[in-house]
């Protein structure tokens, strides 16, 4: 516990002294609609407001029906998990935000609007009612650009961005910041590798396992946490050799290179199963992972079919030669956040942070301290 609780201090301490862009929310939107946004966060807020203890959940988002009910679990696991905290949710994404709002799904799938709000509004209105500590939980698997995001909304916050918060609030109230899923190489890593092993450790057995994460450009490599990937893959292969690991925007580890690892052990033919290595089972895992896609376009630069599914590039066709059992029914279509015991690991993430010292982020702005 002390090793962990010195990693995340660590991490935080990074984090605090990194640059970011400022947190806001959608640029589309103008100032008369955040101004409605803000009073209808306010409003819910002190509704809602019976302890002094506020946890901000932070996903990036979706507009699928599987994943809001992910998500309406996990706030429930937090609620139980901390019944000192008043538990709120966040969508990180301003895109998947309005397409909620406005029910991208509602016809085709059966999926409910949601309003899901940008996370500086709701810390803006945790300060308006001068919550005395503020816990922020990003439910992302790396510390990537998303995760860079999350910590901006919280650095914004502890800086008064919009100067209208007490100075005298924000130089006592405690705030923690709860790291994504993969932040430490070590623990982190080996400690999914294990759940992961548990729940999928049956498919391996009978073809090779693939995970599709998300993954960074290198320009958006924030916290250079690409690697957490490759670490895992080599964690799971000391438990089993037909796990792999790649993603949709990491160069050097997308479908094509995984295909080229599975070759060179020698994997030439089998089952595939593929599941999304993401907080839930969106656009990427329907369409990216298990959809129809084949126009097989290639990419020089990177070295990928950017318009192929994986399920479709991984089944018999004419560019990759001698495929592979690969169709519906090895497409294991379900996030991250489904599974108690991976979201457990989170919780544990959010408990390590509440557990350590407060973060010293706050300034002034108007140059006293």
């Amino acid at each position: 516990m002390k090793k962990i609780k010195f990693l995340m201090i660590a991490a935080m301490a990074m984090i605090a002294g990194a640059s970011f862009t400022a947190c806001s929310s959608d640029s589309d939107d103008t100032s008369a609609n955040q101004e409605n946004y803000q009073t209808i966060v306010d409003n819910q807020v002190k509704a809602q407001k019976t302890k002094q203890k506020a946890l901000l959940l932070v996903a990036f988002g979706s507009t699928w029906p599987e994943p809001f009910t992910d998500f309406d679990n996990t706030v429930a696991a937090y609620k139980q998990a901390f019944p000192d905290h008043d538990v709120f949710f966040s969508f990180s994404s301003a895109i998947c935000r309005n397409r909620a709002a406005a029910g991208e799904h509602v016809e085709d799938l059966n999926a409910p609007k949601r309003n899901y709000y940008a996370p500086d509004l709701w810390l803006e209105a945790f300060g308006r009612v001068e919550y005395a500590e503020i816990t922020v939980q990003s439910l992302q698997v790396i510390p990537g650009e998303e995760y860079a995001n999350v910590v901006a909304c919280l650095k914004g916050f502890a800086n008064n961005t919009n100067n209208d918060l007490r100075n005298e609030y924000l130089k006592n109230v405690k705030l923690h910041m709860g790291t994504p899923l993969m932040a430490d190489p070590d623990a982190d890593v080996q400690n999914l590798a294990n759940e992961l092993h548990k729940i999928y450790g049956t498919y391996a057995e009978k073809g090779a396992m693939l995970f599709m994460g998300h993954g960074n450009p290198d320009d958006l490599d924030i916290f250079s946490a690409n690697v957490r990937y490759t670490q895992l893959e080599e964690a799971l292969q000391q438990k089993n050799k037909n796990y792999y690991v790649g993603t949709v925007d990491m160069m050097e580890n997308f479908k094509t290179d995984v295909l080229e690892r599975m070759r060179a052990d020698g994997y030439n033919s089998g089952k595939v199963f593929c599941a999304p290595l993401m907080s839930i089972a969106g656009d990427h895992a329907n369409n990216d992972m298990a959809g129809d896609d084949a126009d097989w376009n290639y990419n020089d630069e990177t070295g990928e079919y950017e318009d192929t599914s994986w399920k479709v590039f991984f089944s018999e066709n004419e560019v990759v030669k001698n495929g592979y059992d690969c169709s519906d029914e090895t497409m294991i279509v379900k996030g991250l956040l489904a599974y108690p015991a991976i979201r457990q690991l989170w919780i544990n993430h959010t408990k390590a942070a509440i557990n350590s010292e407060p973060l010293e982020w706050y300034h002034s702005n108007d140059g006293t301290e």
